[in-house]
């Protein structure tokens, strides 16, 4: 993309491009990670809610994806927001979003008189097949994931005694058990996850620890991406939500690795003062990002005087 304003020349060679009182150094570099942004599951479950929504007569049971913009989109589509929690919904049909949803949620809802559309990402449908396989081979069922999230509301919903952590203090506080059986939040980065798996193994010595490993691949591609754009970059920006698991995750990857970061739901968002003194900016985005926000923010970035590589 090229930039819409001309720069003026300075006897350095370089530039300053005024943005509302502030005076940005021109030009840095902008790079857009190799991996990024919307993954197929949301996308499908989107397409789906949109689909259902046309006649007005669809309620999504929770956050249709962690994203400000796709939220608005699917109210002004005609879309109501409920809670899988919900007692009721003024719809006939209601769907399940990308996150999924126990058994025994969606049973409740068919028994409510609700038609049930089921848009679960085949990826977290895979993480909730490998947990009731554990079950059944006689394996305590836990859940390496954060507490309260849909994805891992959804994966314990069908077994109450299950287990969440995402600390070396939570598994050294379980009680002991003659079987583990581990999966994972599918957005948790799976060095992370490998590093509690190897926890359960440290203070459970007498357990058998069995771990499916449910990251799903979309997460790893943007994690492995992170790690080159982090070694290219000064200082890197995340397009996702606020409540986005995976955007949350990149921005403290990326600091882990020593490089700035920060996250924003939009362009509009960006703060000009992020951009003193750098010479190169990342750019990525968590899997519920749409690109037109990802687009918007690299515009913006070439507008405040960065040149795209």
């Amino acid at each position: 993309m090229q930039s819409k304003f001309p720069l003026p020349e300075t006897s350095s060679n370089k530039s300053l491009f005024l943005v509302k009182g502030f005076a940005v150094q021109s030009k840095y570099t902008i790079h857009l990670a190799t991996h990024w942004g919307m993954c197929f599951g949301v996308r499908d479950a989107i397409t789906l809610a949109e689909q259902k929504s046309q006649n007005g007569e669809l309620t999504i049971l929770g956050e249709i994806a962690h994203n400000v913009v796709v939220r608005n989109n699917m109210r002004k589509a005609g879309a109501i927001e409920g809670a899988l929690g919900d007692m009721k919904a003024s719809t006939s049909e209601v769907l399940i979003t990308a996150h999924g949803a126990s058994d025994r949620e969606k049973s409740r809802w068919a028994k409510l008189g609700h038609q049930v559309q089921d848009a679960t990402c085949p990826l977290v449908k895979k993480a909730h097949t490998a947990l009731v396989m554990l079950v059944a081979e006689g394996c305590f069922p836990v859940v390496i994931g954060k507490k309260g999230h849909a994805e891992v509301e959804g994966l314990i919903g069908d077994f109450p005694s299950a287990e969440t952590v995402l600390t070396e203090e939570a598994i050294r506080e379980l009680s002991p058990r003659e079987k583990f059986g581990i999966v994972s939040q599918t957005t948790q980065p799976i060095g992370f996850v490998k590093s509690l798996v190897a926890a359960f193994e440290k203070y459970h010595p007498d357990s058998e620890i069995i771990f499916r490993d449910t990251v799903c691949q979309p997460t790893k591609n943007r994690q492995r991406a992170l790690d080159d754009l982090a070694q290219k970059v000064d200082f890197l920006i995340v397009v996702g939500g606020a409540n986005s698991n995976n955007s949350r995750q990149l921005v403290e990857k990326a600091r882990r690795l020593g490089c700035r970061a920060e996250r924003i739901s939009d362009a509009g968002e960006l703060d000009p003062n992020w951009l003193k003194g750098i010479q190169s900016v990342g750019v990525t985005a968590g899997t519920s990002t749409l690109p037109s926000c990802v687009e918007k923010l690299m515009t913006k970035l070439e507008e405040f005087g960065g040149k795209m590589i």
